[in-house]
């Protein structure tokens, strides 16, 4: 058995084109959909995560404005723009890119977002609404993976799901969207006792902890649907042998680095019946979804 790769790129794609069509009745009612960004600090990775996303919705025509603030910013300096963000009416979403540098208190900036503009979807009181399952906005990478899996043909209800990482930015809206879906779901973490025998009732498995190839053909029940969450960097060629196939250690070995995800790939691909790549796979969704909370937001705003 060989996994069918389940192409995000191509899904995002599908979302973004039918996107255009309310972009351009909200423009009938002259109304831009708007998205600011608050980026602080230095971290390189956050820094391409916001250009793809300002880039999509250049692709979309969706207004957009960033806040750039130095690692030695305050809290009361990014939560100031936040709450400027909240108050102007160009502004339908707000983006606070994550990790904020150690000096600011994410957990207040975070709390001063407008739930109506909260197009992350990690506002206390969206994520209270996705719990009764009324929702407003859903975290963009779980809302992006079932938009895959239904795209995907992959049916749900009925099905074992096991989520492997429980942040509040994937694992827990990632196991209410499963459960809303009628999956049996398990929870599994850091003190998750046989993590392989856990991981392989699932027929389906989310893995979204954060640790490059740690779910391997072990950890996956036969005919599995295995969605790849993580995002890592190899630099090493030790790892890279590890976990690249011979078609990506030729493209290693002309860049000098490569993206994996927490699925060890070139096993899994022989266990699982379907799997997303890194890259290709969930990272085109998350952006996706952001673009359609943020037309949403417009819509419900205007």
């Amino acid at each position: 058995m060989t996994a069918v790769l389940l192409d995000g790129t191509a899904t995002a794609r599908q979302i973004k084109d039918e996107l255009r069509a309310e972009i351009a009745a909200l423009s009938d009612r002259s109304v831009r959909p708007g998205l600011g960004v608050v980026l602080a600090g230095d971290n390189p990775a956050s820094s391409v995560y916001v250009r793809n996303k300002t880039r999509a919705c250049d692709e979309l025509g969706i207004f957009h404005e960033t806040a750039l603030f130095p690692a030695t910013t305050t809290t009361d300096e990014v939560a100031a723009k936040v709450q400027e963000y909240g108050r102007r009416e160009d502004i339908h979403g707000i983006l606070v890119q994550l990790p904020l540098p150690a000096s600011v208190d994410a957990s207040r900036v975070l709390s001063l977002v407008d739930p109506a503009k909260d197009v992350d979807g990690f506002h206390a009181e969206n994520l209270g609404r996705l719990v009764q399952k009324r929702p407003r906005f859903v975290p963009c990478t779980p809302a992006g993976i079932m938009e895959l899996l239904a795209r995907s043909d992959i049916a749900v209800a009925g099905k074992r799901a096991v989520v492997l990482g429980r942040s509040d930015i994937v694992g827990k809206p990632m196991a209410l969207l499963l459960m809303h879906a009628d999956a049996t779901v398990t929870v599994c973490h850091s003190r998750t006792r046989d993590l392989p025998k856990v991981t392989r009732e699932g027929d389906i498995l989310v893995a979204a902890m954060g640790r490059a190839g740690f779910v391997r053909a072990e950890h996956v029940k036969p005919g599995a649907v295995v969605i790849d969450v993580g995002i890592n960097r190899v630099e090493t060629q030790e790892e890279a042998r590890d976990l690249l196939d011979e078609a990506r250690l030729v493209d290693f070995a002309r860049k000098g680095t490569a993206l994996v995800g927490d699925v060890h790939a070139p096993s899994v691909r022989e266990v699982a019946s379907a799997l997303s790549p890194v890259p290709g796979g969930v990272g085109p969704l998350t952006i996706a979804m952001l673009m359609k909370n943020t037309v949403k937001a417009a819509r419900l705003g205007a």
